[in-house]
């Protein structure tokens, strides 16, 4: 098994998740910038893009003989987690393409309760009543912003909807299998970063036949590009690194200030401007996160004290 690296602090490990959110909200905003590429083109440039600059880094990282290794060696949580991770990157953009980037967001935000109710089934996982009630506040959110989008039933809107409904359900699962991972024993724990590889290769795979033949303009490659790189294959390795101290539903949570990041950008940016009811379900998701976190930071702290 390749060798995993030290794992951060609890409070590294929170500003990782959050810088990694950051990054990940970029998505639509730049999407809305695009000149000719249509969707499928769009999955293609990008997941490639992701997949060149996960070799370069990981290679960088781990060595290149150590990452043909963890590829070669890697058991089925590596590659359940790489498919995973390729279904996320596929549906996601296609969905956007598709519906608003409000709406795709939005839906994403499934993740922590999904993971939550995984976690607890399939990993036994006891989770904090604050935890709980954060998932409750932000599914309220969710649902406050989501009763607006849905109402027209216009068939590209609601494929939009159904692609992005398989985000947070495979986000679910890498989380989980994360946490699977984290508990074998030392020897037995697998380096998850080459998952975030073998999805952005498998995007690529499935995506090129259907985006045939490609039209995308120089100014889409340039975007794109920087959407594989500085949008995906960076923050998904932080995303991988913070998992590993995070427990999976807390992770899940925070990475839905996604959607927050995500819908300031694309107003800022666009003009897809947020309903009333986006602002208000977006600043209860966020106020959902900030407690969660706070409360933690703060019993952790108490902890400490008495310890």
């Amino acid at each position: 098994m390749t060798p995993v690296a030290p794992m951060m602090s609890h409070r590294r490990a929170v500003a990782t998740m959050v810088l990694a959110t950051l990054l990940w909200s970029i998505a639509g905003v730049v999407t809305r910038h695009l000149d000719s590429a249509a969707s499928f083109e769009v999955t293609f440039w990008r997941s490639a893009a992701n997949a060149l600059a996960m070799v370069v880094l990981l290679a960088w990282q781990m060595g290149p003989r150590a990452l043909w290794r963890s590829l070669h060696q890697g058991g089925a949580v590596l590659w359940w987690s790489g498919l995973g991770w390729g279904v996320m990157y596929t549906a996601f953009m296609v969905a956007l393409t598709l519906t608003t980037v409000a709406n795709v967001l939005i839906t994403e935000a499934l993740s922590p309760l999904l993971t939550a109710l995984i976690a607890r089934f399939v990993l036994r996982q006891q989770l904090p009543l604050r935890t709980w009630v954060a998932i409750a506040m932000a599914s309220g959110g969710i649902a406050w912003m989501h009763a607006s989008h849905v109402a027209g039933g216009d068939l590209r809107h609601l494929l939009g909807t159904g692609l992005a409904l398989l985000v947070p359900l495979c986000s679910a699962l890498v989380w989980v299998l994360m946490q699977v991972n984290a508990r074998r024993a030392t020897e037995r724990q697998q380096d998850l970063s080459a998952a975030v590889l073998i999805g952005a290769v498998l995007s690529a795979a499935v995506s090129l036949p259907l985006a045939w033949p490609l039209q995308a303009s120089a100014h889409d490659m340039q975007l794109l590009s920087l959407l594989g790189v500085v949008q995906l294959a960076i923050p998904c390795v932080m995303a991988v690194a913070a998992g590993r101290v995070l427990k999976a539903p807390e992770a899940s949570l925070l990475g839905q200030l996604e959607i927050v990041f995500g819908v300031a950008w694309t107003w800022l940016g666009t003009a897809e401007a947020p309903t009333p009811a986006v602002l208000g379900g977006g600043l209860l998701v966020l106020g959902a996160l900030t407690a969660n976190e706070g409360l933690a930071l703060w019993r952790s702290r108490a902890t400490a004290a008495r310890g």
